[in-house]
């Protein structure tokens, strides 16, 4: 580095320098209101090689979710915490309205015992619960994978199939629709009744409407937070018998109304 690169490096240093102290400095001033943002690596979307991950603009991605490389998700679906689809040796298809529920792991297979290349190909309006592993498998719409399940690679579950939680479906098992899989390995236990099936498109259903809540509450700024805090610190206080006694009527606020499709109850009253 020359006498003109060290010149300018320097006052580069003596700029950021400066601004790390005002910064420190106005939030000092701030006292114990000051909001001060660490710098974090994570990157829910992130590109592989030259592959990038296409999200429908309605679909909706946690925070702390990690999706990489060739995954496609598509509308209205919800990819929740601690998820991490990884389509880096091959590629990932999510359909429509499917929720991929909190710290499941969804991957890819470039190469296995079988010698079969195998992405990952998952439907519309699935449900795969919680902590679930599925490894270059189809899953096909409107099937439902329990929670802490694990489908290894080549599983193919019907339309209208169900893997109970826990189970392990080893290798290029097919699970035909209408029928529960469970166990270790995962064998056929009973077929579903009509009640259940119908429970498989109204889960998704529910998460569809779960997602828009935490896509609006993931969107608000900090303002918003502090000023729902101030509400909700200030109505938790209400005594609705003291009011009535002196004839007050005090309105909840909309920013503390839980939308009415969010809870089944609700929903199915309205309707």
């Amino acid at each position: 580095m020359g006498t003109l690169g060290k010149a300018i490096y320097t006052v580069g240093f003596w700029i950021r320098e400066t601004g790390q102290a005002i910064d420190r400095l106005g939030c000092r001033l701030q006292g114990n209101y000051y909001f001060h943002e660490q710098l974090s690596r994570h990157r829910t979307l992130m590109n592989i090689f030259d592959k990038a991950p296409v999200v429908d603009k309605d679909a909706f991605v946690a925070p702390s979710a990690s999706v990489i490389g060739d995954v496609q998700v598509g509308r209205a679906s919800s990819i929740w915490y601690g998820c991490v689809l990884r389509g880096d040796v091959n590629n990932i298809s999510v359909g429509s309205g499917t929720n991929i529920q909190d710290n499941s792991l969804v991957h890819v297979a470039k190469s296995n015992i079988s010698g079969k290349v195998l992405p990952t190909i998952i439907g519309d309006n699935v449900t795969i619960g919680h902590s679930a592993v599925i490894h270059g498998c189809t899953v096909e719409d409107e099937a439902f994978v329990g929670m802490g399940a694990v489908l290894l690679d080549g599983v193919v579950v019907e339309k209208n199939a169900m893997v109970a939680g826990g189970a392990l479906v080893r290798q290029n098992t097919r699970i035909p629709s209408g029928e529960v899989w469970g166990g270790n390995p995962a064998k056929f236990l009973r077929k579903l009744t009509e009640e259940e099936i119908a429970f498989i498109s109204q889960s998704a259903s529910n998460y569809c409407n779960l997602a828009k809540v935490h896509a609006a509450e993931n969107a608000k700024t900090f303002d918003e937070i502090e000023f729902e805090k101030v509400l909700r610190k200030k109505f938790a206080r209400r005594d609705e018998e003291y009011d009535s006694m002196i004839g007050v009527v005090r309105e909840m606020p909309p920013q503390l109304i839980l939308p009415d499709n969010v809870l089944p109850e609700k929903s199915s009253k309205a309707s």
